[in-house]
């Protein structure tokens, strides 16, 4: 993360603990979110298939299954806020979202201004590419463009794996996608599990090369509140004790979803 982005979510951080006060900062979002009977998750609505909006008009993916199955575990109606890589932390931070369900990999830098729930989608960062290409791998980005999501760790990422790479950066991710089918770019990089939302329903493209790195992604919430951010893992650990997280995952990354994609990690469920 850059510095002039730590120094904004850290400015963002004290602003909000300042304006909340210290009645309020006694008080859980849990409180909050039962009192009012919404809970309100930021989403993304251009990350297939964590996140879209359909031919009806209406946001599904992934991640707002897994934002509604909380709700239920809550006993709460669900309210969906649209978040970028850019605007989603600041957003929890500014309190327009409980919570962030948004294709984040928890990162130490990020922790150093949120909390994380524990990790609920075990991703790694790959390049698309148009098939044919040649490109292979980061070896194989040298002098040329890579298309990825400004504020992301996909950014960050290969900036270090192929320095001599020149990375050309966009809000959204069907934008970066476009512009590798314009030629503007050589390849898209970000999580292979967002990958697929375009490599799926687009054959003439492929995901190459080894893993760039590890993405875990978490939950996000504010700092110190351990009673909504366990409420939050005790219903990421009961969705897949009881069968419903695999459901999940099989309609949006199984073999006749469109954007197979095979299981890697199991999730943490404590005794």
């Amino acid at each position: 993360m850059k510095f002039k982005q730590k120094v904004v979510l850290f400015t963002l951080a004290l602003v909000l603990a300042l304006s909340l006060g210290v009645s309020a900062s006694a008080q859980s979002t849990l409180d909050v979110v039962k009192a009012r009977g919404v809970l309100v998750a930021g989403v993304k609505f251009d990350a297939p298939p964590f996140g879209f909006i359909n031919e009806k008009g209406e946001p599904v993916g992934f991640d707002i299954d897994v934002a509604r199955y909380i709700a239920d575990k809550l006993g709460v109606k669900l309210q969906l806020k649209q978040v970028t890589s850019q605007t989603r932390i600041p957003m929890l931070l500014e309190g327009q979202v409980d919570m962030l369900v948004a294709t984040m990999t928890h990162q130490r830098a990020r922790d150093e201004a949120i909390d994380f729930s524990i990790t609920y989608f075990f991703a790694d960062q790959r390049l698309l590419v148009k098939k044919g290409s040649g490109i292979k791998s980061v070896d194989d980005l040298v002098g040329k463009t890579v298309a990825t999501v400004q504020g992301s760790t996909s950014e960050i990422n290969i900036r270090k794996a192929q320095p001599k790479a020149n990375v050309l950066t966009f809000q959204e991710y069907p934008q970066a996608f476009l512009a590798v089918q314009q030629g503007r770019a050589h390849a898209m990089t970000t999580d292979a599990s967002i990958l697929v939302g375009f490599a799926g329903p687009n054959p003439d493209y492929e995901i190459v090369g080894p893993s760039i790195a590890p993405e875990p992604y978490g939950i996000g919430v504010r700092e110190n509140d351990s009673k909504f951010r366990d409420a939050i893992n005790f219903a990421i650990m009961d969705m897949w004790i009881s069968g419903d997280y695999h459901k999940v995952y099989d309609k949006w990354f199984g073999p006749n979803s469109g954007y197979y994609l095979p299981m890697t990690g199991a999730i943490e469920v404590w005794p």
